[in-house]
């Protein structure tokens, strides 16, 4: 099982269902763990009732059926699909609202889902919020020579309060996949790709309501990882094309048009995050 996470750590997003399928295949006896450990590109599904889109994950999965956050029923239809209590039914509605606006002002455009559970134990509750935006989504005027692109964005929390201090102690892991390609006939084809996973833990005061606080948490943890990924993919990327060297008598990354088309590229990669 070790070995199955270690090979799923190192597939890019766009090769991860591929190789989730195969190892499923190769450890049926394993699937449940492989499926709640292994993070995969978010789909979408659409809930005709309200006219809305979600994200299926495997905190909103029952068997082969997911749940819609907003009419909160089963898709495939689910008569004994688990369900939330009615108070995190509350909090998960308003949540889904709330992030849907944050989605909106952050990601101009994109789906995203918000998810409330109680634990085992049956302390506290957690919640899953998710986020996903297609390049597909800017139109073609802004994607420049973005040929597709993809962010999606996993945030669990989980949440246990201390009703004598009036705090609620909140551990976050947040995970980003992106995936970039390109094909342009100036440039050539192009792909990038990775994850990255952060972790944070903090008490905060419940004078807000755990919704305010869980927002913060997450608008922090998602400046880091972006922050994170221009430094690790953007900032390494940007050195190999300043220092490509095209073959000599063809195009000169010294020359006017190659540097031209290394700040074309830039400034695209750029806009894409």
């Amino acid at each position: 099982m070790e070995a199955a996470m270690d090979i799923m750590r190192r597939m890019p997003p766009s090769l991860s269902q591929q190789a989730l399928d195969s190892l499923l295949a190769l450890l049926p006896a394993h699937s449940s763990e492989l499926l709640s450990r292994s993070d995969q590109p978010l789909q979408v599904a659409s809930d005709e009732e309200f006219d809305k889109h979600y994200l299926l994950c495997d905190y909103n999965r029952d068997g082969d059926s997911y749940r819609s956050p907003w009419s909160s029923k089963y898709k495939p239809e689910l008569e004994d699909g688990v369900q939330p209590p009615a108070e995190l039914r509350k909090l998960e509605q308003e949540a889904n609202e709330v992030f849907s606006i944050y989605r909106d002002q952050y990601y101009e455009g994109g789906v995203s889902s918000v998810y409330v559970w109680e634990p085992e134990d049956g302390k506290g509750f957690a919640a899953c919020v998710l986020i996903k935006k297609d390049g597909s989504d800017a139109g073609d005027g802004r994607r420049g020579l973005l040929q597709e692109g993809s962010w999606d964005a996993i945030h669990v929390i989980e949440v246990k309060e201390d009703q004598e201090r009036q705090f609620g102690h909140y551990c976050l892991t947040s995970t980003v996949m992106l995936a970039l390609t390109t094909a342009n006939q100036a440039t050539g084809p192009f792909s990038l790709s990775g994850s990255i996973t952060r972790q944070m833990e903090t008490d905060l005061a419940l004078e807000h309501g755990h919704l305010c606080n869980m927002g913060r948490l997450i608008e922090e943890m998602e400046s880091k990882l972006r922050n994170g990924l221009d430094q690790v993919y953007f900032g390494k990327t940007k050195e190999v094309v300043f220092t490509l060297r095209e073959p000599l008598g063809v195009l000169t990354a010294t020359s006017h048009i190659g540097q031209s088309l290394q700040r074309r590229i830039v400034n695209d990669l750029g806009r894409s995050r």
